[in-house]
């Protein structure tokens, strides 16, 4: 798999699944924003890159929702079938050809993948999957903020790969009219966040993002040295988000 502009491999998933929730904290307040900005509650929706499913569970358990989640990675879609046994639905495939019927659910939505598929032709496929009058609901990191990103700093090849693959609001807005939506709103949303030392540098060493898979390992070396020598105690990292709703 590669990302959307072909440039460099994605980062595997599949070795991650089993620790990646452990790892990754939920971003505080982010579910509850999408659901209300994308007007979720007890709705059909389909959740493109589900990976672990935390989110889709939450729309199922939280949410009254019926959701399916779909995934490229088995492994991650194992954790997912795990959390709410039959009454989430969790298919394999990719955003670029969702398996499923056209108009079949109210909402899809994108958390945190369309950075890494080929947006166009994602967004085309959600835009099919969507029933008149429905909404995409995508969220992604905002890329205007990576270069005071806290981790970007000591490691340039993991700034210059987000650069590429997450979109600007303007460019997110832009591929989403292209892909045939009448009428998008793209918005941000920040949650603060703050690390120990300790643990932003277990962090590092522990390589838990994954885009350290596309970080050489010379470079890596060189960031973790320079890291243990200058950051800060605590690390802040907010959470700067962009969240857009578009409608058939």
């Amino acid at each position: 798999m590669t990302y959307g502009d072909g440039s460099a491999p994605t980062p595997d998933f599949g070795p991650r699944a089993a620790t990646y929730d452990e790892r990754h904290p939920p971003i505080s307040g982010l579910h509850e924003e999408l659901v209300a900005r994308g007007a979720l509650a007890g709705r059909r929706v389909l959740d493109a890159g589900c990976g672990t499913g935390r989110f889709a569970s939450e729309l199922v358990d939280r949410f009254g929702c019926e959701a399916c989640g779909i995934d490229p990675e088995p492994r991650m879609l194992a954790v997912a079938a795990g959390r709410t046994g039959a009454r989430l639905r969790v298919e394999q495939g990719t955003a670029e050809r969702l398996p499923v019927d056209d108009g079949s659910f109210e909402r899809v939505t994108m958390v945190l993948s369309a950075h890494l598929v080929d947006r166009p032709q994602a967004f085309a496929e959600c835009r099919r999957a969507l029933e008149p009058q429905g909404f995409l609901v995508v969220a992604g990191f905002d890329p205007a903020t990576f270069e005071g990103y806290w981790l970007n700093r000591f490691f340039p090849s993991m700034l210059a790969a987000d650069l590429r693959r997450f979109p600007s609001a303007k460019t997110l807005e832009l591929d989403l009219v292209d892909a045939g939506f009448a009428e998008t709103r793209v918005t941000r949303f920040c949650a603060p966040r703050s690390l120990t030392r300790v643990a932003a540098l277990d962090r590092i060493r522990g390589r838990q993002s994954a885009t350290f898979d596309l970080v050489p390992e010379e470079e890596f070396r060189a960031g973790l040295k320079k890291a243990e020598a200058e950051l800060a105690d605590p690390v802040v990292a907010p959470d700067e988000m962009l969240i857009a709703v578009a409608a058939t």
